[in-house]
């Protein structure tokens, strides 16, 4: 399943009252690490079908980046049961970011 693009809108219900964990990428166009990351979280929500891949574009949803005091980017958040489980900043390898679910 291909990741969901979330906002103000969609954020809480597909996030915060998700029944699977969810990993948040928070990206934005203009940032070339983000480039990078983008391919690996895409290719995790395609192959994970036990977890739910969101991203957030930091420029569109500014509100939401606000709120978990997202400062650099890309910055991957986990969510489980509606709660923050585990942070990582900076492009992270795919088998990274499944010990990040796994935490």
């Amino acid at each position: 399943m291909a990741a969901i693009i979330l906002n103000e809108n969609n954020f809480e219900q597909e996030v915060l009252q998700s029944d699977k964990p969810v990993l948040v990428d928070f990206w934005a166009t203009w940032c070339g690490p983000c480039q990078k990351q983008g391919p690996i979280v895409e290719a995790l929500a395609d192959e994970m079908d036990d977890v739910k891949v969101g991203k957030v574009d930091v420029d569109e949803a500014g509100a939401i980046a606000e709120r978990y005091n997202i400062m650099s980017i890309p910055t991957l958040l986990v969510f489980k049961n509606g709660e923050l489980s585990a942070k990582a900043v900076g492009v992270q390898s795919k088998e990274a970011l499944i010990d990040l679910i796994n935490q």
